[in-house]
């Protein structure tokens, strides 16, 4: 059996805003995305903040923190909506989201790990058609990401973000399944009705989508008009140059397809900005 590593124990001692910025270094360190560090980083702060409120104290350790009595504290206040910080689709005092609620629970069983306490992790919440949302609330989450642009996001890729996600819910399609759509694929002009084909099936566009897309395409055409005719017509590409490896120059955007995981962290980020939950675009497909 392996010993638990000396230094995490004793991390275990720490005041726990400390070992929590510990935590958050090693989760960098180790390489995980600087979006999921920042969003495990306020989901532990909001931890933290409920628990030393509930109690009036001034400090805990990180071993007295993550006690279960404390952490059944706090996700019950959270299931609830009372630690929420922004409002919601559904009004400010409504349930947190499945996702939320999962990104919450993901964060706790990642912070015990690193305090070598493993034997406290929580089970995860089954899953089901609970986290996808009503049509009311797609269609109000699609409206916010078309109009809202959060404080220093790149206005490209919230716009292709936005079209991505309208499509999602426009076809019943995964962004998988959606990643290898070409600009052709999409018709606004067709009569009586705008379509996108996917998988050689026609699914008809409502004036919304329509609109989105259409801002995309826009955006897409000046992207790709340093292409000068190479063009290949893929319709999700990335909107900014990738990073020079091994000194070699990277692609011109518009040449390569934007990763799947690519336009899944787009999304994310994009809607965490926004409505304040991590929600994925899986959750905009028709519940069925």
């Amino acid at each position: 059996m392996a010993k638990p590593n000396r230094t995490r124990t004793r991390t275990r001692t720490m005041d726990a805003l400390a070992a929590i910025g510990a935590f958050l270094k090693a989760q960098q360190d180790a390489g995980y995305a600087l979006g999921t560090v920042r969003l495990r980083g306020t989901i532990l702060a909001e931890f933290l903040e409920h628990t030393l409120n509930t109690e009036e104290a001034a400090s805990l350790t990180a071993d007295d923190l993550v006690q279960p009595e404390r952490a059944d504290a706090w996700f019950a206040a959270a299931d609830a909506g009372e630690t929420r910080r922004r409002n919601t689709l559904t009004g400010p005092d409504a349930a947190a989201a499945y996702d939320s609620q999962r990104a919450r629970i993901q964060t706790y069983n990642a912070f015990v790990d690193y305090l070598a306490l493993s034997g406290l992790h929580r089970p995860y919440p089954a899953s089901g058609h609970g986290d996808r949302l009503e049509p009311e609330q797609a269609y109000k989450l699609l409206r916010t990401l078309a109009v809202r642009r959060p404080t220093g996001a790149n206005a490209a890729t919230a716009i292709r973000t936005a079209a991505v996600a309208a499509l999602v819910a426009a076809t019943g399609s995964t962004v998988p399944q959606l990643h290898k759509l070409n600009v052709t694929d999409v018709d606004l002009e067709r009569r009586p009705v705008p379509v996108v084909t996917v998988n050689e099936f026609d699914h008809p566009l409502d004036k919304h989508s329509v609109e989105i897309l259409r801002r995309w395409l826009d955006v897409r055409a000046g992207i790709t008009q340093a292409l000068e005719g190479s063009d290949p017509g893929y319709l999700w590409i990335p909107t900014k140059p990738g990073r020079e490896r091994a000194g070699v120059q990277p692609p011109k955007p518009g040449l390569t397809r934007a990763a799947v995981r690519t336009l899944h962290a787009a999304h994310r980020s994009l809607v965490l900005q926004v409505v304040g939950v991590p929600l994925r675009p899986y959750a905009l497909l028709p519940r069925g």
